[in-house]
């Protein structure tokens, strides 16, 4: 599983980077930095995938968001995994704790 864990990760770390930063900036701008929506569109573009409609038509949103998402779930579950793996080998290795 870690092995699975580490060949998705590269490929799951920048549109995952890409979609908190844009996400996060969208927020804080509008909030806090007094950006109207138009202002902040761009954020919004990169953040959902609309970019890619350029080369992949009306479904390229779609396809972002939904490996995305995968890439998101992926991740959370193998790490999750691994992270239950070392728990119960360390209570393996000290039964009174």
């Amino acid at each position: 599983m870690r092995q699975l864990h580490a060949a998705v990760a590269p490929l799951a770390l920048l549109p995952l980077l890409l979609t908190v930063c844009t996400g996060l900036s969208y927020r804080l701008l509008r909030d806090w930095g007094g950006l109207d929506r138009e202002q902040a569109h761009l954020l919004m573009v990169l953040h959902e995938g609309e970019w890619l409609n350029r080369w992949f038509g009306s479904t390229g949103e779609t396809v972002y968001v939904v490996l995305n998402g995968l890439g998101l779930l992926w991740m959370l579950v193998t790490g999750a995994a691994m992270a239950l793996q070392r728990l119960r080998r360390a209570r393996g290795c000290h039964p009174n704790g």
